[in-house]
């Protein structure tokens, strides 16, 4: 067990794959559910009063004219997806856990909404329409590595109307340099968010070229050794656009977050509206 822990807790090369993905087991994801649906952790989704400015920002930006067709991709449980209905627009939510997807059928239904919810991968997706307004939220850019960004790109362009708009965020070098290798042990005698045995947990936060970082998190438990991997690709305000330029996007405009604040190159974060043209 030892060789076998030793080598689990190497540094792993760049972008490797998890050996499954954790955001749609069956008890991780209730944790990760829980994460999304507290109001004061960060962790998934941001605070809601964030939420809120946002979703309304957002809404005067590209205004929900009469049947605008929304697309929310990365939706989770539907907090955004659910304040998107509220302000007018049609929408649809894309996310690739059962759990969270599960979870805001049940809301929208309670609610009242009329909202659309699939369970798929966004990278890979093939829907029957085209939308008006494609959103993705919190940072799930820079969680892909530069060929999966690429898919999603084409994949985006490929479900927008043409004029179309799409709105994202990432993390920025200014964040990536406040950011230290460490490692850290937890132990947990009962559940905690990874396993719901007692347990020990390594996590180690690995950087990398170009600005990638990794927070790898290995799970020791009584049978078991597992490791998990959260990739984050962090950009200077040049490189974003160079990327969404080369997939064929015109530039809108940049931003500091999803609510509207002025960019700075100090700001933790980045957010950028881009438009397909309407000759692609």
């Amino acid at each position: 067990m030892y060789q076998e822990l030793r080598k689990a807790i190497e540094r792993p090369p760049l972008y490797k794959k998890m050996a499954e993905a954790f955001w749609d087991d069956a008890y991780i994801s209730k944790q990760m559910l829980k994460a999304h649906l507290d109001p004061d952790f960060e962790g998934a989704s941001r605070k809601a009063d964030f939420i809120d400015e946002s979703a309304r920002w957002i809404s005067r930006i590209v205004p929900p004219e009469k049947q605008t067709q929304l697309l929310d991709i990365g939706c989770g449980p539907g907090i955004y997806a659910e304040k998107f209905a509220a302000l007018g627009y049609q929408v649809t939510g894309v996310d690739y856990s059962r759990r969270s997807i599960a979870y805001a059928r049940d809301s929208a239904s309670k609610q009242q909404l009329n909202i659309s919810y699939l369970f798929d991968n966004y990278l890979e997706m093939a829907l029957p329409q085209q939308f008006d307004f494609i959103t993705l939220i919190y940072c799930d850019y820079g969680a892909l590595n530069p060929e999966e960004r690429k898919l999603l790109l084409n994949n985006v362009l490929a479900h927008l109307k043409p004029g179309g708009r799409f709105l994202f965020d990432v993390f920025t070098i200014a964040q990536f340099l406040t950011l230290d290798e460490e490692q850290t042990w937890e132990s947990h005698e009962s559940a905690g968010f990874w396993r719901g045995d007692p347990h020990l947990v390594l996590n180690q936060r690995w950087k990398y070229p170009d600005h990638v970082l990794l927070e790898q998190t290995t799970i020791l438990a009584e049978t078991e050794l597992t490791n998990y991997y959260l990739w984050t690709t962090y950009f200077t305000k040049d490189a974003l656009l160079r990327e969404v330029q080369a997939a064929g996007f015109d530039i809108c405009e940049v931003f500091g977050d999803v609510k509207g604040s002025p960019y700075s190159e100090e700001g933790s974060t980045m957010a950028i509206l881009l438009k397909k043209p309407c000759t692609h």
